[in-house]
């Protein structure tokens, strides 16, 4: 199991890495550059100047790196162009509100999409199970920036049923400091959270059908089908992990949308800024929570089920 995991460990920060050298070429390569003259009061070329001289956009791109990648060994992830700060401090704020919006969004894709995928494998070939099916279909292939716009007309400009975006109404309740409070902040994420949510239910719903369909239909499960839903669960545990990357790429434009303060809508405006430390401070975090969750899936799945273990030590 040690080594298993420490493998494991190394492959991660080994994406990590190229994650982050991928962002950091990139973003350095794209049309465009920090500091460029905008507003009323656009920069002179010799402040501009002086500015790429101070952050180090002068020299070499190879010699960026290799500064970038000392900075980052103690820690260090730069001071954001345009917004002033350090950066740990924008991530500082962000990274809580994409976890908040992440965790619901997993309760409502696993709690609707297994509901919804049991259900279809008990009535399989039949109306309901083939009527949920083209609906989930349906709702899979739509993209989740789409939704979340429909959502947000219907429900927030029209029908005034929920906010139209924010985190939490700012004067009354700036901090969640009572009852009254933590309902606006979750009436705040309903709409973002349901987005992402129906859109992964859809999957998910889909993928624990056909693995309940496939476990019911095993000669041993035909004598003992108490142990069938046990045993069609074993490949969620992996789709737990491939949810991961799924809810991050899809909260970056479903942020935008509901103006929701978290990584998505951060790593958008520093990228229309051409804010390379923060691009790549963004790319970095989500690297991280990607290959997090994925680990956790992984040992997950090695811990229900050992014989995946032992194959790859072997």
């Amino acid at each position: 199991m040690t080594s298993w995991l420490v493998r494991r460990v190394a492959a991660s920060i080994a994406i990590v890495f190229a994650v982050v050298t991928v962002t950091f070429v990139l973003i350095h390569l794209a049309h465009g550059t920090p500091f460029l003259p905008t507003g009323e009061r656009p920069l002179s070329p010799e402040v501009i100047a002086r500015l790429r001289a101070q952050f180090g956009l002068d020299r070499p791109l190879p010699v960026q790196y290799v500064k970038y990648l000392a900075a980052l060994l103690r820690g260090q992830l730069g001071e954001s162009f345009a917004l002033r700060r350090p950066v740990w401090d924008a991530l500082a704020d962000a990274i809580p509100h994409t976890l908040t919006l992440a965790g619901a969004s997993l309760f409502v894709d696993f709690l609707l999409g297994l509901a919804l995928g049991v259900y279809q494998a008990a009535r399989s070939r039949r109306f309901a199970d083939v009527a949920l099916g083209n609906v989930a279909l349906f709702f899979n292939s739509m993209p989740t920036f789409w939704l979340g716009l429909v959502l947000l007309l219907v429900f927030a400009q029209r029908l005034h049923w929920f906010p139209v975006g924010g985190v939490g109404d700012p004067v009354l309740c700036p901090t969640v400091t009572s009852a009254r409070c933590l309902a606006d902040r979750l009436w705040h994420l309903a709409l973002p959270a349901l987005t992402l949510g129906i859109v992964g239910a859809a999957g998910t719903a889909r993928f624990q059908r056909a693995a309940l369909l496939e476990v019911v239909g095993q000669d041993y499960v035909r004598t003992a089908r108490a142990n069938a839903l046990r045993n069609a669960l074993l490949p969620v545990i992996s789709l737990l992990g491939l949810a991961f990357p799924f809810l991050l790429t899809g909260a970056v434009l479903v942020e935008w949308v509901f103006a929701w303060p978290g990584m998505g809508r951060l790593t958008v405006s520093a990228i229309l800024q051409r804010d390379y430390p923060v691009v790549t401070a963004t790319a970095l975090a989500a690297s991280v929570m990607v290959v997090l969750g994925n680990l956790a899936a992984d040992t997950l799945y090695a811990l229900a089920d050992p014989r995946i273990r032992l194959r790859s030590d072997a």
